[in-house]
């Protein structure tokens, strides 16, 4: 590979309290000889043609198995194979008995079970509970292919097949909900994962440094049930158990841990490597809104691995009662060990056995290219904190370019044009903290919130070379971005800002301020709309000078903890103003471990001490109200007016009601708008306005993402 230029890539993070075995340090296994399958096997006919009479290791996925390193199994599976190990993959089984999952014999070591990219229960139902229609990562889209809670039915199958091989779960659904926790689903909360699924360890957030590790110490016979010092891990274990007697425990006084606020810890003789913090137990938390309001804020000030401390919460009564023990968070992969995960031989293709089946998701990602993962911002209702973290790691520059030369030459169909060189988000790439020690004490949950720290670097001219040097590929045509752009850092770079908009934009650029009004922007931690104006202006600016037609597409969350009527009705006024008519509108979705999930459950701000006189949140749960708080974002439907008009009246707004241009609904109503045919007819009358800004050019959504960033509204 080609070196990177001199002053363009900076470090990309330090953790200078703890050291990390590089992923490539091990001596590989023993099965190295095999060589690279050109796919990880799903049939016995498979391992049989690679010479294999066994697997070490069998995954388990709930989606399609698609060998490029966007999705999760794939990913996991080559890293392992680099390793030596033969990894074989059970994708989308048959989950009524255990029969499926005997399919490719008795692995070796243990079941690596995950529910795929997404939850399993945001992939199948809507924020109203319905379900959906569609499943992107199944072939022909076709639904139903997976179980609710899809690891701990696949983790329980995988159980009976053979009793005594081990299982692990992980990925993003059982990532976040590895403590107690709300579940949106079932209306209440529901313990950890862990016991419920009866597996024997829990692998949290990127996981390829504490797989890696476990994996090679199975191998030399360690039993698993002794295997409780990897970082990125959960176990159960039996009350009061510690790693060692030199270990203390730190309990809640307060609304905190005692050393869990944002300041140093009052312990000062006490080691934090060999410290702990008792969470509030299962049963309190289930009972008591404001001990799961405590547990929420404590789960997030222990989340940088730079500081972040063991955490323990027990489960069960009397005879029953276990612990549930968290090692700190995984260490942040490296540029080289990102490097050498993307860069391993995926044959970057939907496995043969789907022959011509279209994928959705794959379909969406083949001709784009992750370049990091992470995300500092810290949106409350957002997984990424949770399951990525904040401290943003990032692949070279020359790993990036080679990647897209591959698609170029290996993938088909492609004609030119690269879709994405993004992540989590489009423009965090090699961004980081300017001091180390500093990185390595901070307690804050955003790096951008309520203002952009003064330590974080922010400079984005690594971003703007690698985007210069990808145009110049040869047989790249055009270099789009589709992540989600954090214009609060774009603001602060017009040349980043002139660059995306001449030559990266397809005719919009999405952007996300979720909302207008102060009281939910300050319990999503999103910057006010001021700071969108300023992009705007310069987006437009630009454009001019380009001499292009493109636009602005904004998202919008509808019923966020901490919103009013009020405040959806501040919105539509904003977006009628602007010209905005939305078409795709998401209601915020309570997902497992978020902080807003934290405040729509308690009614209560973590973001703050908790007590029971803390902050009160206001709560959109009735149906009803939240499909308001949706109408008011789709303030041009006519099947929405009668629901608008009656609430405007309730708010004493009647002067909102008419057909001039500062009105918001009319006050006739179509006498088919109930069939929905008074919308087609409307579509077809605003055609010739929707290459206007006043049409909706929103995109579909985008998924596939390695790590998925999963926003979950």
């Amino acid at each position: 590979m080609v070196a990177p230029a001199a002053g363009i890539m900076p470090p990309m993070h330090s953790v200078p309290s703890v050291v990390a075995r590089p992923l490539t340090a091990w001596k590989p296994y023993w099965a190295k000889r095999f060589g690279t399958a050109p796919f990880l096997p799903m049939s016995r006919a498979e391992m049989e043609a690679l010479g294999w009479d066994s697997c070490d290791v069998i995954l388990v996925t709930g989606d399609a198995y698609i060998d490029h390193p966007s999705f999760g199994m794939a990913l996991v599976g080559r890293v392992l194979e680099a390793q030596g190990f033969r990894v074989g993959i059970i994708s989308q089984p048959d989950w009524s008995s255990a029969a499926d999952f005997r399919r490719l014999g008795k692995p070796n070591l243990y079941f690596g079970i995950t529910a795929g990219n997404m939850d399993s229960m945001v992939n199948r139902y809507t924020s109203e509970r319905k379900i959906r229609s569609d499943d992107a990562y199944t072939p022909g889209a076709e639904p139903g292919k997976r179980p609710d809670r899809a690891v701990l039915v696949y983790a329980q199958r995988a159980r009976e097949a053979y009793t005594d091989v081990p299982v692990v779960i992980g990925g993003i659904e059982a990532s976040l909900r590895r403590i107690a926790h709300y579940d949106f689903w079932s209306d209440k909360v529901r313990r950890s994962i862990l016991p419920d699924s009866k597996a024997d360890l829990l692998l949290f957030g990127n996981a390829e440094r504490a797989l890696v590790e476990l994996t090679h110490r199975l191998a030399k016979g360690e039993k698993i049930a002794d295997i409780t010092d990897l970082r990125g891990t959960a176990f159960m274990v039996p009350p009061g158990w510690k790693p060692g007697a030199e270990w203390q425990e730190v309990g809640v006084t307060g609304g905190n841990p005692r050393g869990a606020g944002d300041t140093a810890p009052r312990d000062k003789d006490v080691e934090r490597a060999k410290t702990v913090v008792r969470l509030p137990a299962f049963e309190a938390v289930q009972k008591n809104e404001i001990m799961y309001a405590q547990a929420s804020r404590i789960f997030h000030l222990e989340s940088n691995p730079g500081n972040a401390r063991a955490l323990v919460q027990t489960h069960g009564e009397r005879a029953s009662l276990r612990d549930l023990w968290l090692n700190p968070p995984p260490i942040p992969l490296a540029t080289a060990e990102m490097d050498h995960i993307f860069g391993l031989p995926y044959a970057r293709a939907p496995h043969p056995s789907y022959g011509e089946a279209k994928i959705p998701a794959w379909e969406m990602i083949r001709y784009s290219v992750n370049i990091m993962r992470g995300c500092f911002g810290g949106c409350t209702f957002c997984s990424i904190t949770e399951h990525e973290g904040r401290i943003i790691q990032s692949r070279s520059e020359a790993s990036i370019l080679h990647e897209i030369e591959e698609i170029r030459d290996k993938t088909p169909g492609f004609t030119g044009v690269i879709s994405d060189l993004g992540g989590p988000t489009a423009n965090m790439y090699r961004m980081a903290c300017k001091d180390a020690a500093i990185e390595a004490a901070c307690r804050r949950l955003s790096c951008v919130y309520p203002d952009i720290c003064p330590n974080m670097n922010t400079d984005h001219a690594p971003l703007i070379h690698l985007y210069r040097e990808a145009r110049q590929l040869p047989g790249v045509k055009k270099i789009l971005i589709g992540s989600g752009l954090r214009y609060d850092l774009a603001v602060r770079s017009p040349e980043y800002v002139k660059e995306l908009v001449t030559h990266h934009v397809g005719g919009y650029l999405k952007i996300a301020p979720e909302h207008t009004e102060e009281g939910p922007l300050s319990k999503m931690m999103k910057p006010g709309i001021g700071t969108y104006e300023r992009f705007k202006a310069m987006f437009e600016r630009a454009t001019k000078e380009a001499g292009k037609e493109q636009y602005l597409i904004p998202y919008f969350i509808a019923a966020h903890p901490g919103t009013t009527d009020e405040d959806m009705l501040e919105l539509a006024l904003w977006l009628k103003r602007n010209g905005f008519r939305l078409d795709q509108v998401q209601t915020f979705l309570p997902t497992p471990l978020a902080l807003a999930t934290a405040m729509w459950h308690t009614g209560k701000n973590p973001l703050k001490r908790v007590s029971k006189s803390a902050e009160d949140v206001a709560v959109v749960r009735g149906e009803k109200q939240r499909r308001l708080h949706k109408a008011f974002l789709r303030y041009h439907d006519p099947k929405n007016w009668p629901l608008l008009r009656e609430a405007l009246k309730a708010m004493g707004r009647n002067d909102l009601i008419g057909s001039g241009k500062k009105h918001l609904v009319p006050a006739w109503q179509p006498k088919d708008a109930v069939t929905g045919n008074c919308r087609r007819q409307e579509k077809s009358a605003l055609a010739g306005r929707r290459a206007s800004p006043d049409g909706d050019r929103r995109p579909p959504p985008r998924s596939g993402q390695s790590g998925n960033k999963q926003r979950q509204k």
